[in-house]
């Protein structure tokens, strides 16, 4: 093997905030990565020119159609040459759904693959039929990465190959070990987009019974997405404007100040009807990395990472009334808080740390190189 394998790394879309697992893959993978982001014919290469212009697109779609080829025939052309050109060695795609689109350019250049599942791939039922639960991924893939048990399970459930799927949980970047805070405020944070499976509404209805008690508590919640607008007008509606705070999508460097301060980190995850879950959230790893009792749900792979009793406080789904009692819980038992946060950056450190997280995914692409 050469000193430096040449990566090509697949996600839909580049560098969305939401996704620092992509952009610590991009960074710190050793080897040329090469990043590839986009969908179809409308893939990109970061840092290279366009894989091919408008009119040579054109061109491809009208032989597509002349000999009545398959879908995928201008994606393949355009792949294809790119992957061959920069001697790609290796394949990581992000999401299962995303290798399925891109799989038979993959296998035109009989290219070893490691598929890696985050969450709503591995879950959402309209994504699994309209991929054919993933039964060409999983046949050619040389490894599937999952984050969480829940998900190795499900994959198992619909097909994958015990020998095939690997458990690599999400990590913390380092630098929140680093965290101290002072929990010498009654401050909150949550984080994350504002969806359905994040459930911020019932954050928000679990905090306005602790104000109850402590009038002062503050609940400080980053992030956007669909369900921002009513998140806030669910907080106008009970008066709480000076209590829940709304900060939108904030850098890591804000972040760290904010956990800084707080006393611990609130997340109503639950199972979407549509049968969307979490994977391992990274916001979660990052607070208990950073010293914070993790107060949330029995959710996917939260229950993984978070130690109930231990690490922090857990709650079945929809049970807006126990979170509340746990958010309380810290609030009457300061050192029993401190403690949990400490307990927390002990357990991350010990199975959840960033240095284990990529060089796991290290190991899986240079083993599939070897088969």
């Amino acid at each position: 093997m050469k000193n430096k394998i040449n990566i090509a790394l697949f996600s839909p879309n580049k560098n969305p905030y939401s996704e620092t697992f992509i952009q610590a893959h991009k960074n710190y993978l050793k080897g040329n990565v090469f990043y590839y982001y986009g969908e179809n014919e409308n893939i990109e290469l970061e840092n290279y020119p366009s894989l091919a212009g408008k009119y040579k697109i054109y061109f491809l779609k009208a032989i597509k159609n002349i000999l009545k080829k398959e879908s995928s025939f201008v994606l393949v052309q355009l792949l294809k040459k790119s992957l061959k050109k920069h001697q790609i060695d290796v394949v990581l795609v992000e999401y299962g759904m995303h290798a399925q689109q891109i799989l038979p350019a993959i296998e035109k250049c009989n290219l070893p693959l490691v598929v890696h599942f985050h969450g709503y791939d591995a879950c959402k039922r309209e994504l699994l039929k309209k991929n054919n639960n993933y039964r060409e991924v999983f046949q050619y893939a040389s490894k599937v990465i999952v984050v969480s048990t829940v998900m190795k399970n499900q994959l198992l459930s619909i097909g994958c190959p015990q020998e095939k799927l690997v458990y690599n949980a999400n990590a913390a970047q380092s630098k929140f070990l680093k965290v101290q805070p002072s929990f010498k405020s009654n401050q909150f944070i949550s984080v994350g987009r504002f969806t359905n499976k994040k459930a911020p509404y019932y954050t928000i209805l679990a905090f306005k019974e602790v104000l109850k008690k402590y009038p002062n508590a503050k609940l400080l919640m980053c992030g956007d997405g669909l369900l921002l607008e009513v998140c806030k007008n669910l907080v106008k509606y009970h008066q709480l404007e000076n209590q829940i705070e709304f900060l939108g999508v904030i850098s890591s460097n804000k972040l760290i100040e904010l956990f800084e301060e707080s006393i611990g980190y609130i997340q109503h995850s639950i199972t979407a009807s549509n049968g969307d879950m979490e994977g391992m959230p990274i916001s979660i790893l990052e607070a208990s990395a950073s010293g914070l009792p993790v107060v949330s749900t029995h959710h996917a792979g939260i229950s993984d990472v978070i130690e109930d009793g231990v690490t922090g406080l857990l709650c079945k789904e929809h049970d807006v009334k126990s979170m509340g009692q746990n958010i309380l819980k810290l609030l009457d038992d300061i050192e029993m808080a401190k403690k949990m946060g400490q307990e927390g950056k002990k357990r991350i450190k010990a199975h959840f740390s960033f240095e284990k997280h990529i060089n796991g995914i290290q190991k899986l692409l240079e083993m599939s190189l070897k088969q």
